[in-house]
């Protein structure tokens, strides 16, 4: 039989597992393992997972055990609480099967010791994806369908029809049970498949085949791609925040490459990357506001000066203000040292070094309206410091004021207010901060 079963995806001598639903493509899977099993070896099993979900599900549970115990197939059956899954992580029942189906699948095979996992996805689910991902609003990647292979699962039958699925059965008398859910309109990918398919393929008996294997083809153009955008991801930096990305490398690349760099530093920091994600980062590089950001699943990117910056979660909370103490004391990513002393004959030495007027002094986040008066500079918001010096916005409620009072005496890396220095001779507090290094 001439189809498009790739049997040269699995090695000779494999051992894999055949996802089996029980329904018509999983059974067509089975068959044609288990000629590989003949010709190439293979070590086949089986694995079903019953959801629960549908008064048919014990039904297909029986028909698995008892196709499989005539084959001489082994089987691993599984019942899973899709209902309570699904509440407990805010999930759709279909996703939340999705990922109980996979976890139990990886489980399963390590357990048997087989190196590969099959599922019976075939060219009109190839089809349906790709409708359905192109509907819904996707770039190049979202036009690929449905990979081969991802790790160790493969899926031999993605440019098998419906029509080889069905012909196959009914002419070896192979039987199989249907899910009456594949039916329900409320599900998007059965609309597709029961309307808008049958649709394209009165235009084309042959739409399905043909949008797999453009999908194919498209695969290849967005491998090349990922290939040469993986060069200008790599120049991200990890810091204690997430990742860091110099916003040259995207305003200097092909916008092509330039969003698959975004989606790669997106998918070192651990967050989302959908489309119209990728496309806000993208704007955030090439825009003119220095600290801007945009939020994608799971937290956020900012821009600081020229820097992209990928961290997970929200922002970090300001340290809690904290009476100046003698000795050294943690502020954050900070260290502030104060001790008693005689102030020397100049009581600037640095930024970070000067010797304050003794007094009780709070260190605390910026507030609106703080101002400094630096040296014979003239008096500027603390705010409009931090930008002219360059402080990413997030960063700047967590630099240390110490102030007196309600006013601020010194902002950590900017100086002392001229007015709080200490006379030369007289009673002082000898004041040093430190950042951690490392940090933006």
């Amino acid at each position: 039989m001439a189809d498009g079963f790739r049997f040269a995806l699995i090695p000779p001598g494999s051992g894999v597992l055949c996802a089996l639903s029980g329904g018509a493509d999983s059974m067509y899977l089975l068959c044609r393992l288990l000629e590989g099993r003949e010709k190439y070896g293979w070590r086949v099993q089986c694995a079903h997972l019953n959801h629960g979900l549908r008064p048919t599900a014990q039904r297909d549970e029986d028909f698995a055990r008892q196709w499989c115990e005539r084959q001489g197939v082994p089987l691993c059956v599984e019942r899973a609480d899709v209902s309570a899954f699904a509440r407990e992580k805010g999930l759709g029942l279909e996703e939340a099967g999705r990922v109980l189906r996979y976890r139990f699948l990886e489980d399963a095979a390590r357990r048997a010791g087989l190196e590969l996992i099959a599922t019976g996805h075939h060219a009109g689910d190839n089809a349906e994806t790709v409708l359905m991902n192109l509907i819904r609003g996707c770039g190049l990647k979202g036009l690929t369908g449905i990979p081969e292979r991802r790790g160790n699962i493969v899926r031999p039958m993605l440019e098998v029809s419906r029509r080889d699925i069905e012909a196959y059965l009914t002419g070896r008398g192979v039987p199989h049970v249907e899910d009456e859910t594949n039916a329900d309109p409320s599900y998007t990918r059965n609309r597709v498949r029961g309307e808008l398919l049958p649709l394209l393929e009165r235009l084309n008996p042959q739409a399905a085949a043909h949008i797999a294997a453009a999908a194919r083809r498209l695969r290849e153009d967005e491998e090349e791609l990922s290939r040469q955008a993986a060069p200008l991801a790599e120049e991200g930096l990890n810091i204690p925040d997430g990742v860091a990305l110099p916003v040259r490398v995207l305003r200097e690349a092909p916008r092509p490459l330039a969003l698959r760099a975004c989606a790669m530093a997106l998918d070192r920091a651990g967050l989302g990357s959908g489309a119209v994600h990728l496309e806000s980062v993208l704007a955030l590089a090439g825009g003119a506001d220095p600290s801007a950001r945009v939020h994608v699943p799971g937290g956020s990117v900012t821009r600081q000066y020229e820097l992209l910056v990928f961290s997970p979660g929200g922002d970090p909370a300001p340290p809690a203000p904290a009476p100046l103490r003698e000795g050294a004391q943690s502020w954050g990513e900070w260290t502030v040292a104060c001790a008693p002393a005689v102030c020397p004959p100049k009581a600037y030495v640095s930024p970070w070094e000067f010797y304050l007027e003794p007094g009780e002094y709070l260190i605390r986040p910026r507030r609106e309206g703080d101002k400094l008066t630096l040296g014979e500079r003239p008096s500027k918001t603390v705010k409009k410091l931090m930008i002219e010096g360059r402080v990413p916005a997030p960063r700047r409620e967590r630099v240390p004021v110490l102030a007196r009072g309600e006013r601020a005496a010194a902002v950590g890396g900017f100086g002392p207010e001229r007015d709080c220095l200490a006379s030369p001779g007289a009673p002082a507090l000898h004041i040093i901060l430190k950042e951690e290094e490392n940090v933006l």
